[in-house]
């Protein structure tokens, strides 16, 4: 018999409460790169400007991803996701108000927070709600298919959403987090729980990546032999290493170096790295080049990216079968082989074939998703003892984070540069190549999850 109580109201309503969650801060990471050159125009915002318009989002998402666990104890997952769901709604609102690109980079900032919040409170909000295994498993699935209908339709909404104004990609969330919070209202309170706070590690996590992807970013727009640049780069290079030396110290570590003795999980963390850094850096850069030098429209832009997004659509529900007939490190490698055939393909090709051709090799990088995502989340948590399963996901959603960021940071730079776009577009592109090749390389490491880690 089920353990959830009679009087209890339907987890139905956390699960919707949840996957919205997801929808939501999926989809703000996804809609925006279509909208790019439309924004450039209307706020006179440079490459750097856009480049910070995505990048401002997901460096917060992705630093504060480390403690946003920590605040979900604390308050309980109820009033986290609460929190994260308005937060978010608020920043939307000023993110479609914004006069100007500071004020929109601004509230970005603020989006990424309230996301980072969301997303782990989401789950423990699961979690409490479903007591039975097979339930929760089944649950987890609906809710993780709120982020894949995001990321597949996410390119169309946007280019439709342009077509009334590039405003209204940020006003959409209002309904969908106003109806959020009417479902919270239906959830249970949830437990409070006293844990530790690492301050150091965060303080020095939002410096090393803030700099980093700075210097990335300005090098790119004004050069990199300016002081600025190079300093910020020396000193983003310091906090990775006081970020660090703080994480052997600290009584409690936001990432427990034993995580790290785990040879699956330092692997599935270069996985997830090098994963966003082509599935969320291709997207920027072939938005950017379809709508300039091809003179598409938003709405033809997002169409053209149908078929990467369909795939992972379609194949993530057998991503477990085809695992389970081949092996998870067959599958990763397969993954990633595709990501490398896709993008090196379009490095060499894309500038001179149709936009047919162009979206058939996207979907080469599309493929890699239901291979690579779902396997290898599985590999790590089945890998680390089970009370670093929690650090450990946080850990490998933030390593996918920081290779989205860095990759629009990188490839804006290199798109910038006065060797032309069309050039600063293979070089990124080429880039993206030899890192996945590298982790494919890597991938063949991999341990069976029933061999001693």
């Amino acid at each position: 018999m089920d353990q959830q109580s009679a009087s209890s109201p339907p987890p139905a309503f956390t699960l919707v409460a949840a996957l919205l969650g997801f929808f939501v801060i999926t989809l703000d990471a996804v809609v925006v790169n279509v909208a790019l050159p439309t924004i450039g125009r209307e706020l006179g915002a440079e490459m750097s400007g856009l480049q910070w318009v995505v990048d401002s989002y997901t460096m917060v998402f992705a630093a504060l991803l480390l403690s946003a666990g920590v605040i979900t104890d604390r308050i309980g997952a109820r009033n986290a996701f609460g929190l994260g769901v308005a937060i978010f709604m608020s920043a939307s609102v000023v993110c479609g108000l914004a006069p100007d690109t500071l004020t929109l980079i601004l509230a970005r900032l603020l989006q990424g927070a309230g996301a980072a919040i969301m997303m782990p409170s989401s789950m423990a909000l699961i979690r409490h709600a479903y007591h039975d295994p097979v339930k929760r498993g089944r649950a987890v699935a609906y809710w993780a298919m709120g982020g894949s209908v995001a990321a597949t339709s996410g390119p169309v909404v946007g280019g439709l959403l342009i077509l009334l104004s590039w405003r209204w990609i940020f006003f959409v969330n209002l309904p969908v987090c106003l109806l959020t919070f009417a479902l919270l209202t239906r959830v249970e309170p949830t437990e409070k729980r006293v844990t530790r706070f690492d301050l150091w590690g965060q303080i020095t996590a939002v410096a090393a990546m803030g700099l980093l992807i700075f210097s990335a970013i300005e090098g790119g727009e004004i050069g990199w032999g300016r002081p600025q640049v190079w300093g910020s780069l020396l000193l983003g290079a310091c906090a990775v290493v006081a970020f660090v030396i703080g994480q052997r110290r600290v009584r409690h570590p936001m990432v427990p170096p034993e995580l790290f003795r785990v040879r699956n999980a330092v692997i599935a963390l270069a996985v997830g790295f090098t994963f966003m850094m082509g599935y969320f850096g291709l997207p920027f850069v072939m938005s950017l080049y379809l709508q300039q030098l091809r003179g598409l429209s938003p709405l033809q832009t997002g169409l053209s990216f149908l078929p990467m997004m369909l795939i992972g659509l379609f194949l993530t529900p057998f991503s477990a079968r085809i695992v389970e007939r081949f092996g998870a490190r067959a599958v990763i490698f397969s993954g990633l082989v595709s990501m490398v055939l896709g993008l090196f393909c379009m490095a060499l090709l894309a500038d001179g074939l149709p936009i047919a051709g162009i979206s058939v090799l996207m979907g080469l990088v599309g493929l890699a998703g239901p291979l690579i995502a779902p396997p290898i989340a599985e590999v790590l948590l089945g890998s680390v003892p089970a009370p670093l399963a929690g650090t450990a996901s946080g850990a490998f959603n933030t390593s996918r984070q920081v290779g989205g960021a860095l990759a629009v940071a990188v490839f804006g730079a290199l798109l910038a540069q006065p060797f032309g776009f069309v050039n600063g577009m293979r070089v990124s592109l080429l880039l993206a190549t030899v890192v996945a090749l590298l982790t494919a390389w890597c991938s063949l490491s991999l341990r069976p999850v029933s061999a001693p880690a």
